[in-house]
């Protein structure tokens, strides 16, 4: 291995991606060798030609060669670390970029979206080689065409690394957790993640310090995450509203939503208010209007249900104001709406089950929510959710509904990279491994697809289950059937 080698190519990388100036060429190249605990440099070995070789496969090898003498442990957070360290050697200190974002932004807030996404790819702390193994592909429905994603981007550490890692675990509080502002250009440690190279945005939504920054393993186009300054609780009220309309209003181009703020209906964080957005267009976003009523305190509003698998609530208006009071208006009368006859209570005690997950946006110059009604109530036959993913569909999908999947986009485990493989064997009666769990699913497709499956049918057929099974999904988290809760439904949007 020649270190010198993959310093140079990387130090010409920054330069090529305009992340630092050809005079700091020699500056660059000292810091790097001082991480290395190199102290003398040698172009003996230089190539003439450059082997065109990406960001994250240079840190690759520089990070193989610490591990190789020594300088860091074999362990999947200490090459973090080092990774972090060596590219934020060319990042700006973070008034800088917040500097060139806002003054980009004054020209088109595209642009300083643009820029500030291109950075962060740049500067590795998305993982854009890690998410290029995610496997991505879309399956068409009723609804529309939905994502289906199976998550590859976060290695798994095997055991005698976890083991190495928790002997080595430091215990602190700071930062108080993964999304907490304390995070920018922290070193990491084993444990906590690395983040060096780590920058976020300041914006002000509601008269608050909150920060704009992209999720390092994406889901979608520009997949970022608006964070508040303070660290507490998620909390869905009439301030959320307000601050969803004026990032539209600030980012016309991205969404925002909010996860819920409840367990089971929640995201995976739920104690730091946090919304996540981007610049893509989801299946729900495309759904079209089926029942349209007017709100008689708010008649600057355009409200209707739509054709999606969950209950969906739309709401469109020129007028912010107005659409701030709807929202909130609709999410008070649902916090304390119950149906027993459609398995909705509201409150168990003090324990409150109702919530909303908003996603707001810019359409034709006018501000849209769409308002998911959601409900995280148990029972003995769901006792992970009256409304979340039923046992049979837990062998493809279990974990939590959130903000992602509610719009159209699966999340699904990374086992099923190989699961779903010894899936085809078995439909195509070779030796196989097939996860017990998978049996009947398996054997349904047999029946299903007799005299369909051959070697060049079944990835597609298994694609296309395992999409039919997330669109059962979001029928099980939906708290109005699409079949016989639509008139329950109703009876809600009555009430409005």
């Amino acid at each position: 291995m020649n270190p010198y080698l993959s310093i140079n190519e990387l130090v010409s990388k920054a330069i090529s991606l305009r992340m630092i100036h050809p005079e700091d060429e020699i500056y660059a190249r000292n810091q790097i060798m001082a991480l290395l605990r190199l102290t003398d440099f040698s172009n003996k070995n230089e190539q003439k030609k450059m082997r065109n070789l990406d960001v994250p496969e240079l840190l690759d090898e520089l990070v193989l060669f610490a591990v190789q003498k020594g300088i860091i442990e074999d362990l999947f957070d200490a090459k973090e670390i080092l990774s972090s360290h060596i590219m934020n050697v060319f990042l700006q200190r973070p008034s800088e970029i917040n500097q060139n974002f806002h003054r980009k932004w004054e020209q088109s807030p595209e642009k300083a979206t643009s820029y500030f996404y291109e950075l962060s790819q740049n500067s590795n702390y998305i993982q854009t080689k890690r998410i290029a193994e995610n496997s991505h592909y879309k399956i068409t429905t009723e609804y529309g065409e939905l994502d289906i994603t199976i998550n590859l981007a976060k290695p798994e550490k095997d055991p005698n690394e976890i083991a190495k890692e928790n002997e080595r675990k430091i215990v602190s509080n700071y930062p108080t957790c993964l999304l907490c502002i304390e995070n920018e250009g922290y070193s990491g440690r084993i444990g906590h993640p690395a983040r060096s190279n780590h920058r976020m945005i300041r914006l002000e939504l509601n008269k608050e310090q909150w920060y704009l920054q992209y999720s390092p393993y994406v889901y979608y186009k520009e997949h970022c995450i608006i964070l508040s300054h303070e660290h507490r609780n998620m909390a869905i009220n009439q301030a959320t509203f307000q601050r969803l309309f004026e990032f539209v209003g600030k980012f016309p181009h991205y969404f925002i939503g909010s996860n819920a703020d409840l367990p089971i209906v929640g995201g995976s964080i739920l104690s730091h208010d946090h919304y996540q957005g981007g610049n893509y267009e989801f299946a729900m976003a495309k759904a079209k209007d089926e029942l349209t009523f007017t709100l008689d305190s708010f008649p600057m509003i355009h409200a209707s249900t739509i054709k999606w698998p969950m209950s969906v609530i739309r709401l469109r208006s020129s007028d912010v104001n107005q659409m701030v009071d709807a929202c909130n208006y609709i999410l008070e009368k649902w916090k304390n709406y119950s149906d027993p006859a459609a398995d909705i209570v509201a409150y168990t005690g003090e324990t409150r089950h109702n919530t909303i997950t908003p996603i707001a946006r810019m359409r034709n110059n006018e501000f849209e929510m769409d308002l998911v009604l959601r409900n995280n109530r148990t029972n003995k036959e769901h006792p992970l959710g009256i409304f979340h993913p039923h046992a049979d569909v837990h062998h493809i999908k279990k974990e939590n509904i959130g903000l992602i999947e509610v719009m159209g986009l699966a999340v699904l485990p990374a086992r099923l990279k190989t699961e779903l493989l010894e899936v085809e064997k078995y439909l195509l009666d070779q030796p196989n491994q097939i996860q017990p769990y998978h049996h009947i699913w398996a054997d349904d497709i047999k029946i299903r697809y007799q005299n369909k499956i051959t070697p060049t049918t079944v990835k597609e057929i298994i694609i296309q289950e395992v999409g039919y099974k997330f669109l059962r999904v979001l029928e099980d988290a939906s708290v109005f059937k699409r079949t016989e809760g639509q008139k329950a439904f109703q009876k809600f949007i009555s009430s409005l």
